[in-house]
């Protein structure tokens, strides 16, 4: 069984493996976005937040889904396209995923299992749900879709 988030390989947009032990030392936040999200605004807070603290310890890890209301419809081109285009994005964007079911991607399974969410409920509840974890590899904080990116700099700065 997984003891920290750097026991987990994924693959980023272009489909290639990346292990997240080259994050060791780094504060991460995970966040599964999609492109036809009323959250889909909160790219702008991510990619401002991503500027301002990466040169302090900070990545975010975007990972699209389309288990929401078939809001990330797109193919990677599509998806990379619509970042860049509309939100500049610079931060690394990874592979489709599924966050729950019996697909459910394995670090995502890791991360409901570490900090399950109200009423202990393990399942994502929408878009833009977020993870928090240290430069340990250990989650630190889950946050709901509704949870601006801004609303929880304090913690990312606490722990940064």
């Amino acid at each position: 069984m997984a003891e920290t988030i750097y026991d987990f390989e994924v693959k980023n947009i272009n489909g290639e493996p990346v292990s997240l032990a080259q994050y060791k030392g780094k504060t991460l936040l995970f966040v599964n976005v999609a492109s036809k999200c009323g959250f889909t605004p909160q790219y702008k807070e991510l990619e401002e937040i991503y500027r301002d603290y990466k040169d302090q310890g900070l990545e975010i890890l975007a990972f699209p889904c389309n288990q929401f209301g078939s809001q990330e419809p797109g193919d990677a081109e599509e998806i990379k396209n619509f970042c860049s285009l509309n939100y500049d994005v610079s931060f690394p964007l990874f592979s489709k995923v599924n966050v729950n079911g019996d697909e459910t991607a394995p670090v995502y399974g890791f991360l409901k299992e570490s900090l399950p969410g109200i009423l202990g409920s393990k399942a994502v509840k929408w878009n833009f749900t977020k993870f928090l974890v240290d430069k340990n590899g250990v989650p630190h904080s889950r946050y709901a879709p509704t949870d601006k990116p801004k609303d929880i700099l304090k913690d990312i700065k606490e722990i940064l």
